[in-house]
């Protein structure tokens, strides 16, 4: 049975009035910075469903863009959002799709990387995909994500130099492109993983990006 956390059982502290469409939407955009990590100029947010038609009102559109910018669920700046920023070129599109999640959205940043997610209630969030990868990553845990050459032994590469350090994987979630194309692993782990275990996995051949996605708080 999978274990709920606080936020199935309570609405978070928060800006707003709505778990789903404010701080679901503050922690998507908290999520992609943690996997972007790098300082960008420019991001478009693509709203879908029930983002794109009541979004508008809960502060969905801000939410994504102060979550993005490193604030929090609690901060009471997020309001004020479009009238701080000054670096950055925003912008937004909304979209209905059945094949979509009713809260979800595509986060483009930089024209570099396509983050994909979901608020799916209280607050909770999920991470889908990213760059036409399947991940899941919902927050909960710190996470090794990586691309890579597909090719037979490289999970169980991954797999033993995090083990080496002792530390337990909780969930891992591959996919691929085709056969022998590029793949991605994205890894849930029970505690951070180090700067040296993430060196250790760039040496290792094929292996062309990987990065620590920190957990939310």
């Amino acid at each position: 049975m999978e274990q709920k956390s606080i936020f199935s059982v309570i609405s978070p502290i928060m800006v707003g009035p709505s778990s789903s469409h404010t701080a679901g939407a503050v922690r998507l955009g908290l999520m992609a910075r943690n996997i972007y990590k790098e300082s960008f100029s420019k991001v478009k947010f693509v709203l879908y469903n029930s983002f794109a038609t009541t979004g508008f009102g809960h502060g969905t559109d801000k939410g994504l863009l102060a979550g993005l910018l490193g604030y929090t669920v609690d901060d009471s700046l997020i309001k004020d959002i479009f009238n701080i920023v000054k670096d950055v070129e925003y912008s937004y599109e909304y979209v209905q799709d059945i094949s979509r999640h009713p809260n979800s959205v595509d986060i483009i940043i930089d024209d570099r990387m396509k983050i994909s997610g979901d608020s799916v209630g209280a607050g909770e969030i999920r991470i889908n995909n990213i760059d036409g990868f399947e991940v899941n990553i919902k927050g909960n845990y710190d996470t090794l994500l990586l691309m890579y050459k597909d090719k037979p032994g490289m999970i169980s590469e991954v797999a033993e130099i995090i083990q080496k350090q002792r530390i337990n994987i909780a969930t891992l979630h591959c996919d691929r492109s085709s056969k022998g194309g590029v793949a991605s692993m994205c890894i849930e782990l029970d505690i951070p993983a180090g700067d040296d275990i993430v060196n250790e996995i760039k040496k290792l051949s094929d292996v062309f990006f990987v990065t620590n996605v920190r957990k939310l708080k």
